[in-house]
């Protein structure tokens, strides 16, 4: 049985490089990026046995993104490729101090996940609120995953992918649904209008341990012994993306490890510091995170 299975979309990840407007042309990068596969890349850094699962093309950009994914040490064999549909693209474009993203996935082959995917048996299966957003199938698909499995779910709520009045509902629901929970304080206000940790519990009392992340502040979780907070150390940030992902993947590694609440959410803020200090999706972790 693998420790933990991440299932959800990546994609190809196009930055221009050097960091400019897309509308002006000129050389770009080409990687992988997506949340589920970010946390089962830290898991396997932080010596785990996590496998991904999802649905990719049967194209070049497929075989980038299981290449990229297995290359960090997950086990990719449960991925489906499909023969119909393309593996999705998204885009950075660079403007300023801001950073706008685009998504070109409508009809991916993630798109069609469905309840029928075979997903390996793993002590903790991980989910986000991304895959619910993408189809209905995909939507039965994290249903069924957290009626049937010990799951993790990171609230990941996207504006881009369905508006907040649908998307309040449905996302609290899931949670409700999981055993651990990830969900930031501005997101948490964004949907549900909870501004502090202890609102978002009064709203989320179902799952056994729920972690409200705060940026820089830092997380709390609130779990069978009690309420625990660790602040965040300071870190001087590169890019915030996929840190996030990072803290989950450092939190659920020290729960499998049976370490106490402090050393979960302190491994959490090590992750994540990783990937803070980096560029790209999926930072390479020292020795002394493992």
């Amino acid at each position: 049985m693998k420790d933990v299975v991440c299932v959800g979309e990546t994609m190809a990840l196009v930055t221009p490089d050097p960091p400019v407007s897309l509308a002006l042309g000129g050389p770009a990068r080409l990687d992988a990026a997506g949340a589920e596969s970010t946390v089962a890349c830290y898991l396997a850094q932080l010596g785990l046995d996590a496998a991904w699962v999802s649905r990719l093309g049967d194209d070049p950009l497929g075989e980038l993104v299981r290449g990229t994914v297995a290359g960090f040490g997950v086990d990719v064999s449960p991925v489906t490729v499909d023969p119909d549909r393309p593996t999705g693209v998204f885009f950075k474009d660079p403007d300023g101090e801001k950073t706008r993203v685009f998504y070109v996935r409508a009809g991916s082959a993630a798109s069609a996940m469905s309840p029928a995917m075979n997903v390996p048996e793993a002590r903790i299966t991980h989910l986000s609120g991304i895959t619910a957003a993408l189809s209905a199938s995909c939507a039965a698909l994290v249903e069924h995953l957290l009626t049937t499995r010990r799951c993790g779910f990171d609230v990941n709520y996207r504006p881009r992918l369905w508006p907040v009045g649908r998307a309040a509902p449905v996302l609290r629901g899931l949670a409700a649904r999981a055993a651990v929970v990830f969900v930031g304080l501005d997101e948490a206000l964004t949907l549900w209008d909870t501004r502090t940790p202890d609102e978002v519990r009064a709203l989320l009392p179902e799952p056994e341990i729920l972690v409200v992340k705060d940026g820089a502040v830092g997380a709390t979780s609130f779990h069978p012994g009690g309420v625990t907070f660790a602040p965040a150390p300071r870190v001087d940030v590169v890019e915030a993306v996929g840190a996030g992902d990072a803290f989950a993947a450092g939190y659920l590694a020290g729960l499998l490890r049976d370490l106490g609440e402090p050393d979960r959410l302190c491994l959490g803020h090590r992750t994540a510091g990783a990937a803070l200090r980096t560029t790209g999706d999926v930072a390479t972790l020292r020795e002394e995170h493992a």
